[in-house]
C-alpha cells in the first residue's frame, strides 16, 4: 500500500513538474490575420517581436543545436548511406541502367534507352531516348567521371 502510494505521488509530480514547463514555455495561439489595406480606427498595431535570445534562440535559430541537425541531411547531399567516389568510372552499360532507371523512376515504361555509346576524347557517354518505334525524343550525354548529364539534342 506504502509503494503504490509513493508511485502515485511520484507519478503526479512528474506530471505536474511536466504541466508547468509546458505552460512556462507555451505560446499563445495566433490572431486572426489582418485585413488588406489600412485600418478602419487608425494605425496597425503589430504584435510586439520576440526577444533576441533566451529560450526560443537557443532552440530556434538556424544552424544552432536542433535546426543544425535537422538540416544536416540536406547539406550533406546524402542519406550517409553510400560515399560517392570523386571519379564514378562509369561505363556504356552503367549509363544505359541510370537512364532507364530515370525513365521508370518517373513512371514511363513505353520509352527505351537506345545508342549508348562513348564519345571518344572526352570522357562522356551519349545515349538517346525514343518511344518504342525508335523515333528520338532526346539526346544526352553523360559524363562518366561525374555523372553529370547534359541535354545535347
Amino acid at each position: 500500500m506504502r509503494k503504490s502510494v509513493l508511485g502515485a505521488v511520484m507519478a503526479l509530480s512528474i506530471a505536474v513538474a511536466g504541466g508547468g514547463a509546458l505552460i512556462a514555455y507555451g505560446q499563445p495561439a495566433p490572431g486572426p490575420a489582418p485585413a488588406a489595406g489600412p485600418a478602419p480606427n487608425g494605425p496597425v498595431v503589430t504584435a510586439p517581436q520576440r526577444p533576441e535570445g533566451g529560450a526560443w534562440m537557443q532552440w530556434h535559430r538556424p544552424g544552432w543545436r536542433i535546426g543544425m541537425m535537422r538540416h544536416r541531411w540536406m547539406r550533406m547531399h546524402t542519406f550517409a548511406l553510400f560515399f560517392r567516389p570523386a571519379d564514378r568510372q562509369l561505363t556504356p552499360p552503367d549509363v544505359q541502367k541510370i537512364a532507364e532507371a530515370f525513365l521508370l523512376w518517373n513512371g514511363n515504361h513505353t520509352w527505351k534507352v537506345i545508342d549508348v555509346a562513348p564519345s571518344p576524347g572526352t570522357g562522356e557517354v551519349n545515349f538517346a531516348i525514343a518511344t518504342p518505334d525508335n523515333a528520338v525524343i532526346a539526346r544526352f550525354s553523360m559524363d562518366t567521371k561525374t555523372g553529370r548529364l547534359t541535354r545535347t539534342g
